[in-house]
């Protein structure tokens, strides 16, 4: 599986993602600018000794890495989706794509891809849950439905 992290602004979420990545052997993909150095300490701490479990991946933007993956599956975890998390079927090695903790993924990438778009249910008045849960919500669903492999 891939999860795509589209110009992340917390480095403590980030790293959070990429020890949940490392546990579930995952890629991790950082879509550029990121709001911090990944030198950040607190990226660091967040990932505890985790990242050499983890592969990352850099991309310049979110076409770099669509048009380095186009055959691939992907899903856009958003607010605005009018389909549960649930309702799909993730086949293995697809895209998982969440946006920046402040404003989520931009307008011009979900209009590209309406059919591909996801939300996790949550109370009226909610605004979003956090970026590190959301991925892991939708990540381990994906790999649920796929009998959890390589996982014990």
């Amino acid at each position: 599986m891939n999860v795509v992290l589209v110009e992340p602004e917390i480095p403590a979420n980030t790293g959070n993602i990429a020890r949940t990545c490392a546990a579930t052997g995952a890629r991790l993909h950082l879509v550029q600018p990121l709001g911090f150095s990944t030198d950040d300490r607190h990226l660091k701490r967040a990932g505890l000794d985790y990242w050499h479990l983890v592969e990352v991946h850099y991309h310049d933007s979110f076409d770099a890495l669509f048009q380095a993956n186009r055959d691939a599956c992907f899903y856009f975890t958003t607010t605005r989706a009018n389909r549960w998390y649930t309702a799909v079927r993730y086949p293995p090695g697809c895209f998982l794509v969440f946006g920046k903790e402040t404003a989520g993924l931009p307008e011009a990438i979900l209009s590209r891809f309406p059919g591909q778009l996801v939300r996790i249910p949550i109370i009226s008045g909610a605004r979003s849950l956090n970026l590190s849960n959301a991925v892991a919500v939708v990540l381990y669903e994906a790999l649920r439905q796929q009998g959890f492999p390589g996982l014990k």
